[in-house]
């Protein structure tokens, strides 16, 4: 039974400078830096590193089990304490799911000032962290904290996979159907939220956040996924450019086939841009360096698929014939073409 945490005498999302994975650092500064630092690709049991930009490290352990090694955290995305706890956990361990992995244990980021915002609020993060531990049967051991007027949450979670079992975002086939699992748009209404622009669809957005990613992975690794990554602060098409880049394929998307957030489209139609959050702003910058639209696809489509998401579906690559069994909406395809290029229809 959830509480009423009406309470809280600070918003948390006044208190931070970006909402959840929109204040991560952009994908086009990111990408160059690592390039220029040493990987992990002389160990022969390094068996996913970020030379390829995937969502977690695998590290093989024996012949049977692999390790999977991830963290995330962020600065607040919703008011609610709570549900901030619950978004931010279920955003960290997605990375496992994403790789095809399992959950074991986890570790609290934490980075707060309990002079400015009390043991209460604090306490009700990491209650709401708690419950997606409880829901995904991981066991959380710990965790590290920090003095932050910004606030800032998470965790750094480990999972195991058999090293033959790995999905990565490296395989996917030209031919491949693409199966989004969740809609997008919680960029739009998060940002709605922050700026005070009424009609927010906050409560629909707060449940696909904190939906855990668990079945539908489940469902894709059934259905014989070639290729998974989740759908987070880069948006779709930063996501899908690095599988496509990283699998030497192209991609086709069907503008119109992406499912969002009821009212998002609307926010996002907004002739002020008041819900387009600087995070999507640099998305769509760096999509353009890759992505060619049809002039058909209207500017509040070409938001939502640079959307900077937090704890997004999963963007599958599986056969056409199996695609109906994972849950969520096709939505394009991989092709034959220049690696990590899109086209939207």
């Amino acid at each position: 039974m959830r509480c009423d945490h009406t309470y809280v005498a600070v918003p948390l999302t006044s208190l931070s400078h970006g909402a959840g994975c929109g204040c991560k650092l952009p994908a086009a500064a990111i990408h160059p830096l690592l390039a220029r630092l040493p990987d992990g690709a002389a160990d022969a049991n390094v068996l996913v590193g970020f030379d390829r930009s995937d969502d977690a490290g695998v590290y093989r352990v024996s012949d049977e089990l692999a390790i999977i090694h991830t963290v995330d955290f962020f600065t607040p995305i919703v008011d609610d304490p709570f549900d901030f706890g619950r978004i931010a956990a279920t955003n960290a361990v997605s990375d496992v799911y994403a790789m095809g992995g399992t959950p074991v244990t986890a570790l609290n980021l934490v980075a707060f000032s309990l002079e400015q915002l009390g043991e209460e609020v604090l306490l009700e993060i990491l209650r709401g962290a708690a419950r997606v531990a409880s829901e995904a049967g991981l066991a959380i051991l710990g965790g590290h904290s920090i003095e932050d007027p910004e606030p800032k949450f998470g965790w750094s979670v480990t999972g195991v996979v058999a090293p033959d079992e790995v999905i990565t975002n490296a395989t996917g086939r030209p031919g491949d159907a693409l199966v989004l699992t969740k809609p997008l748009g919680a960029g739009a209404v998060s940002t709605a939220l922050k700026r005070g622009v009424p009609g927010a669809p906050i409560d629909e957005a707060i449940t696909v956040m904190a939906t855990l990613n668990r079945d539908a992975a489940g469902a894709a690794r059934a259905a014989g996924a070639h290729a998974m990554t989740d759908v987070t602060g880069f948006g779709l098409l930063g996501h899908l450019h690095e599988l496509t880049a990283a699998s030497r394929v192209a991609a086709e998307v069907d503008a119109e086939a992406v499912p969002a957030i009821g009212g998002a489209l609307e926010l996002l139609s907004d002739p002020e841009n008041a819900a387009i959050a600087g995070g999507t702003r640099r998305n769509r910058a760096y999509a353009e360096e890759f992505t060619t639209f049809s002039d058909a696809v209207s500017e509040a489509r070409r938001w939502l698929l640079s959307d900077a998401m937090t704890s997004g579906g999963l963007l599958v690559a599986v056969s056409p014939e199996n695609a109906g069994t994972v849950p969520g909406a096709p939505i394009g395809r991989l092709t034959e073409g220049p690696a990590g290029s899109i086209a939207v229809r």
